[in-house]
């Protein structure tokens, strides 16, 4: 509820028109569960582009590996953001190649320090991290894993003993951490990855992906990202 109700303030401060939108074809696209701010960036960022093609975003939370089939399957219109190649793996989704944001991959302890030193450092402890983690599930095969629905269930398990670390992006941890008052939580350094995230589109709407570039570049290029980002800090 807090994200949607910061997510509406933010947006409607940059985009007096909102109103007007609500008639516009409509772009059902999913993501993972969970409150991210990154996710919200990324949201406010597609949410003007699309309004700039006449169109309406609209942002569904689904839990792990159904959010990535149900947009490749195209029971969803794309997906909001993923890492570069994911293709390889979903071929009926179509990456629209201008980055939302970076995403850094970190680890949160509670107690647990070592150098991290790769993802090979990980290997003597029990870790956790959500479905639908591709680059955690890619890096962590023949480890010790506890996946989750949510990045609240990983710090739980994670307070709770179960695991000894969690995997995730930093933005969405830290808010986990504030929103449920964790003491004892840190992040060790440096990050296990830092990389930028797309948005992706069925194949259905592979017409739409040259518009889309268009218009996020020209986003690019007028300071409507950098201000989106201003608006909504994720670190």
């Amino acid at each position: 509820m807090r994200r949607r109700s910061v997510l509406g303030f933010a947006l409607c401060g940059l985009l007096p028109a909102c109103a007007a939108a609500q008639a516009s074809p409509v772009m059902n696209v999913s993501t993972l569960v969970g409150d991210d701010p990154a996710a919200t960036v990324a949201e406010l960022v597609l949410r003007e582009a699309y309004r700039r093609l006449g169109r309406t975003l609209v942002v569904h939370q689904l839990p792990g590996e159904r959010s990535l089939v149900y947009a490749n399957d195209g029971k969803m219109d794309g997906e909001l953001y993923r890492k570069l190649g994911l293709g390889r793996d979903y071929p009926n989704l179509l990456i629209v190649p201008v980055p939302l944001l970076t995403f850094e991959l970190v680890i949160f302890t509670r107690g647990t320090s070592f150098v991290v030193n790769g993802w090979d450092s990980l290997r003597p402890y029990t870790l956790g991290f959500m479905r639908g983690n591709k680059i955690a599930q890619e890096n962590t095969k023949g480890m010790k894993v506890e996946q989750v629905s949510t990045m609240q269930q990983a710090f739980e398990k994670l307070v709770m003993g179960r695991t000894d670390l969690v995997l995730g992006h930093r933005a969405s941890g830290m808010a986990v951490v504030r929103s449920q008052k964790l003491e004892g939580i840190t992040v060790l350094e440096p990050p296990l990855a830092s990389f930028p995230v797309y948005h992706y589109l069925n194949r259905k709407h592979e017409a739409l992906v040259p518009e889309l570039t268009r218009v996020l570049k020209q986003m690019q290029a007028d300071r409507t990202i950098e201000r989106i980002h201003k608006s909504l800090p994720i670190s």
